[in-house]
């Protein structure tokens, strides 16, 4: 049963391994609200991860850790369940599906972990577990729907308490709700007028749509670029907690959280992964009712993988109208480049690629298209270079 002397208790276990994450102002994410960060992609492992992941195994019986603990997952849980069983001198296995990125894959191994690749997903990793688990006496460390495991996530909540005064809003990540739920029980008990939201990705809201439907559901598929919480079923004790301790779920669909990643890096300097700036991009994009409300967005995690990280930089620049691109029908003939490049240059744009061709067959002879992608301010510069243009008498045609 979750208490708040086992949160106490976790705090004071997790001394030996974690680092208090710093809580930073970051009053422009969200100009009508006063904002803070709980910067735990700072965190050992760069994810929060590590303290369900120790104090689960803090609470296990000699006998229990003489045959070591296994864990499923694609990316934080087993590096969190990897350091903790390392630092406590005992065996671990993570099973991960065979399509994990192999960043993930050498950090788990990194951190001291014996790894068992699994064909197929997930869930497959997760079945691969439960079968080693019997047949080998492992310890089954749960990524979310464990007392002990929420536990340790919840000493987040009491470094919130202890950083800040008078806070009124905390918006969490939720995957399969692990987080969530230690850190709302944690303030709900504590102080029981601070709203504390979950944001999931609009791609795998499973909690979402079981705590309004007022059942566990679990969705048949999951497509994000939030990884860490692309979770198809929420845990039966998670999903408790969730509907008692939050006072509300939102999603943020992934061009949302791509500009928020981007916010993060430029304005902040600090790398989120997808899981982690869910929070940022609710309160950026108004979801949640945190209008004039000292508020904390937990950036749960950092662990992006960098072979995509230019991918969700580029749809940040787009969605935030960084970067656009225009295609424009002109007359075959000298100086029309010049005319079009004049006029991005007359109002700041900045070419970054020219693409011409011209028309294709059936179309006008002396036609052709040309194709700029530009960097600009924000979308009312794009619109200032659209008009300027079309003033000017091109066509535009995208």
């Amino acid at each position: 049963m979750l208490t708040l002397d086992k949160i106490y208790h976790a705090a004071f276990k997790l001394r030996e391994v974690i680092r208090p994450t710093d809580l930073i102002h970051a009053p422009e994410i969200n100009p009508e609200a006063d904002v803070y960060l709980k910067t735990e992609n700072l965190q050992v492992t760069g994810s929060f991860k590590v303290r369900g992941a120790y104090y689960k195994i803090s609470t296990l019986t000699d006998e229990e850790k003489s045959h070591g603990v296994i864990a499923c997952s694609a990316g934080n849980h087993a590096q969190g369940v990897a350091l903790a069983a390392s630092r406590s001198g005992i065996k671990s296995v993570i099973c991960l599906p065979d399509g994990a990125p192999i960043s993930k894959v050498e950090a788990t191994k990194s951190y001291g972990a014996e790894i068992c690749l699994v064909e197929g997903v997930y869930d497959d990793a997760y079945k691969k577990a439960l079968q080693l688990k019997e047949e080998c006496g492992y310890t089954f460390i749960h990524p979310f729907d464990d007392e002990n495991v929420i536990a340790g996530q919840g000493t987040i909540g009491l470094e919130l308490l202890n950083d800040l005064d008078e806070i009124d809003a905390v918006v969490v990540p939720i995957g399969g709700g692990g987080l969530i739920s230690g850190v709302a029980f944690t303030l709900k008990s504590l102080k029981p007028d601070i709203k504390v939201y979950g944001v999931q990705a609009a791609g795998a809201p499973s909690m979402a749509n079981s705590v309004k439907d007022g059942k566990i559901e679990k969705l048949d598929s999951v497509s994000t670029i939030a990884d860490g919480i692309a979770v198809k079923q929420p845990g039966e004790r998670t999903f408790e907690y969730c509907s008692r301790y939050v006072d509300g779920i939102v999603t943020v669909s992934d061009d949302e959280i791509s500009t928020a990643i981007l916010t993060l890096i430029e304005k902040h300097k600090l790398i989120a992964e997808g899981a982690g700036a869910v929070p940022v991009a609710a309160v950026m994009f108004n979801k949640v009712p945190v209008k004039g409300k000292k508020t904390v967005c937990l950036v749960s995690g950092g662990n992006i993988d960098v072979t995509i990280l230019s991918r969700v930089i580029k749809r940040g620049l787009l969605k935030s109208g960084r970067t656009c691109q225009l295609s424009i029908a002109l007359i075959d003939k000298p100086g029309q480049l010049r005319g079009v490049s004049q006029i991005i240059a007359d109002l700041g744009g900045n070419v970054i690629s020219i693409h011409h061709e011209r028309a294709s067959e059936g179309e006008d002879v002396n036609g052709c298209y040309l194709r700029i992608v530009l960097e600009t301010r924000n979308y009312e510069h794009i619109a200032q270079i659209r008009n300027a243009l079309t003033s000017a008498g091109y066509c535009i045609v995208q």
